[in-house]
C-alpha cells in the first residue's frame, strides 16, 4: 500500500511539473501543436516515469562475522500488537468511491454519445461521416463522425464550424480527449489534473481555430461564429465540441502574432527537472558487503548479544533495539530510509551502528522486495573491551558457523582463516579480514580445535575433514599437501599424530591460492600447520 501511495506522490508530482512548465512559459506562445504533444508527454511520463528506476550498488565494509550460532542465540524482543486506527483502509476507500463515482460518470457520457449518433442518418465525405440532427446540441465531433443542427445555423456560420470540427476529426483530438479523461478519473482527487485536463481541452481548440481560420477567407465571421454558438450550452462530454469555455482567449489568440521559433527553448527546460526528479527519487542504492571474518580465541570472550532485525521488525521493535544498545552496552543505533511494501515487511532500511572509534553501517533496499535477516552483534570480552557490529543471516556467509553460544567460552580455541585476502590487524586479538564472495578464489575454512576431546574440524569449500582420536571421517584429506612448520611433509603424512595442544593454528589454503605458492603437487589443497614452539 505503501507503494502505491509513493507512485501516486511521483505521479502528481511530474504533472505538476509539466503543468508549472505551460502555464508559466508557453500557453501564451502559438506553438499549438507542439505545446499538444507536450501536455500529452506530460501524462505518459508521470505515469511511467516513476516506475523506473536506477540501480547503483555500493560496496562497503561489513562488520567481521563473529564465529557464533546466530540462529540459536537472538535477543527476542516481544512486539505489541497496535492499536492505531488503520488511515490506509479509510483513505483506499474514500479514494475507491471517488473512483467508482467518475467511472460511473464516463459511462453515462458514453451513453449519451451513442444516444445522439445511432439510429441517425450518416453522410460520408471523404475520411469524415456526417450527421445533421434535430436536436439542440453544441456541434461536436468524435473521431470520425461530425455532428450538428444545420437549421440552427446559416451556411457561412455551418461552413465554420464544419471546418473547425474537421481539423479536431482529422487530427485524432478525441485520443487526447479520452486520455485526459482518464488521467482525471484515475488522479480525480488531485486537484492539478482538472487543471491539466482544461489546459490540453483548450489548447485543442487554440489547433482547430487556428487550421480553420487559415482556410476560410472571412476571419471575422468565424469570431462572429465563435459568439453564437456560446448560446448552446449543451454538449456531449466526451467530444470535441464547437463550444468551449474562454472564447474571448480563443479570439485573442486567434488574432496573435505567431511565436518566433527562437522561444521554442522554453521546452527543454522540463530536461533538467525531469534529470533532477530522477536523480533524486529514481535511483536505487543498492549496498552490497564485503564480509570480513573473525580470527578470535574464545577464551577471551565474556559474552555475545545479538539483536536480530527481520523483514517483519516494527518501528517499535527498533526502537526498543535502540534503547537496549544504549542502556546496556552504550552502543550508538539508528535506523533510517525505512520503507515497507503491502504486506508490512522492511523493503529498505539503512542501520548505523557505533562505539567510540568502530562504526558499522548496513543499507538494503530493492524495490518491493524483503530484506534479508541481519543482526547487531556486541561482543564484550573478559577485559572490559567491545566490539559492535552488523552480522547478516546468510548460508553464503564466509565463515561456517562451528561454535554454539552455549558452549562455554574457554572450552575451546577458535581461529578462521580466508586466503587470497588482505587483512587488517586490530587489538584485542581480533584480525579483521575483506573478502570478495563473488570470486571464486575465496574459499571459506574453518578450523576448530577442541582440547577436551581431542577433536579437528577443518572446513574448506565443499570438503570437511573431521579427525576424533585419530580417525578419518573423509578420505579426501589424504590428497592434500601438508606443510608443518614451513616444512613439506612426505606424501601419506597423516597429521593427525601432532596433538591438539601442540598446534598453534592452521592454514587451509586452496584453488589458484594453493597452487600459485605450492606448485601443481597443491592441486588438492594445502594445510599449513604452525606449532608451538
Amino acid at each position: 500500500m505503501e507503494a502505491l501511495f509513493i507512485y501516486i506522490i511521483k505521479s502528481s508530482g511530474l504533472m505538476l511539473l509539466f503543468y508549472c512548465a505551460y502555464f508559466f512559459l508557453l500557453r501564451k506562445e502559438t506553438f499549438f501543436n507542439s505545446n499538444r504533444w507536450f501536455l500529452l508527454s506530460g501524462l505518459i511520463v508521470s505515469a511511467i516515469l516513476p516506475f523506473l528506476t536506477y540501480t547503483k550498488e555500493v560496496w562497503i565494509e561489513a562488520a567481521p562475522d563473529i564465529n557464533i550460532n546466530f540462529q540459536n542465540n537472538i535477543q527476542n524482543i516481544p512486539q505489541e500488537e497496535s492499536a492505531d486506527f488503520n488511515w490506509t483502509y479509510l483513505i483506499l476507500g474514500l479514494y475507491s468511491i471517488g473512483f467508482l463515482i467518475f467511472l460511473i460518470k464516463l459511462a453515462i457520457d458514453f451513453y449519451s454519445l451513442n444516444t445522439v449518433i445511432k439510429g441517425k442518418k450518416i453522410q460520408q465525405q471523404a475520411d469524415f461521416k456526417f450527421i445533421d440532427t434535430n436536436e439542440n446540441i453544441a456541434p461536436f465531433s468524435y473521431f470520425e463522425y461530425i455532428v450538428y443542427n444545420s437549421s440552427l445555423y446559416t451556411p457561412s456560420e455551418l461552413e465554420n464550424i464544419i471546418e473547425h470540427e474537421k481539423v479536431h476529426s482529422d487530427q485524432n483530438h478525441t485520443i487526447d480527449v479520452l486520455v485526459s479523461r482518464a488521467f482525471s478519473i484515475i488522479f480525480w482527487f488531485n486537484p492539478i489534473i482538472w487543471f491539466y485536463k482544461k489546459a490540453i481541452m483548450q489548447n485543442l481548440e487554440f489547433i482547430a481555430d487556428n487550421e480553420a481560420a487559415k482556410k476560410l477567407q472571412d476571419k471575422k465571421a468565424y469570431q462572429y461564429t465563435l459568439l453564437k454558438i456560446t448560446t448552446h450550452e449543451n454538449c456531449v462530454a466526451i467530444t470535441n465540441h464547437f463550444y468551449q469555455s474562454l472564447i474571448k482567449k480563443r479570439i485573442v489568440m486567434l488574432n496573435k502574432n505567431q511565436s518566433k521559433k527562437r522561444n521554442s527553448w522554453k521546452y527543454y527546460v522540463i530536461i533538467p527537472a525531469l534529470a533532477a526528479f530522477v536523480l533524486l527519487f529514481q535511483v536505487e542504492v543498492v549496498a552490497k558487503e564485503r564480509h570480513q571474518t573473525v580470527k578470535a580465541v574464545s577464551n577471551e570472550i565474556e559474552s555475545v548479544d545479538i539483536y536480530k532485525i527481520q523483514k517483519n521488525t516494527t518501528d517499535l521493535e527498533l526502537k526498543r533495539i535502540k534503547e537496549k544498545l544504549k542502556s546496556l552496552h552504550n552502543v550508538e543505533f539508528e535506523a533510517s530510509r525505512i520503507k515497507r511494501n503491502s504486506e508490512n515487511q522492511l523493503t529498505s532500511l539503512k542501520v548505523e551502528v557505533s562505539y567510540q572509534n568502530q562504526k558499522s553501517q548496513s543499507i538494503q533496499t530493492g524495490g518491493k522486495v524483503a530484506i534479508k535477516d541481519f543482526g547487531i552483534v556486541v561482543v564484550t570480552g573478559k577485559n572490559g573491551a567491545i566490539r559492535a557490529g552488523i552480522k547478516t543471516d546468510d548460508e553464503k556467509s564466509a565463515v561456517s558457523q562451528k561454535v554454539a553460544l552455549n558452549e562455554k567460552p574457554n572450552n575451546s580455541e577458535v581461529k578462521n582463516t580466508i586466503t587470497n585476502t588482505e587483512t587488517n590487524v586490530n587489538t584485542n586479538s581480533i584480525t579483521s579480514t575483506k573478502t570478495d564472495s563473488d570470486t571464486n578464489a575465496n574459499i571459506s575454512t574453518t578450523v576448530v580445535i577442541n582440547k577436551d576431546n581431542k577433536t579437528k574440524v577443518i572446513t574448506t569449500g565443499g570438503t570437511t575433514v573431521a579427525v576424533s582420536n585419530g580417525t578419518k571421517t573423509n578420505a579426501k584429506a589424504s590428497s592434500l599437501l601438508v606443510i608443518v612448520d614451513g616444512e613439506e611433509m612426505p606424501s601419506g603424512f597423516d597429521y593427525n599424530s601432532i596433538k591438539p595442544t601442540d598446534i598453534a593454528s592452521v592454514n587451509v589454503l586452496t584453488g589458484v591460492n594453493a597452487t600459485d605458492q605450492y606448485g601443481d603437487k597443491a592441486s588438492n589443497g594445502v594445510i599449513e600447520i604452525v606449532t608451538k614452539k
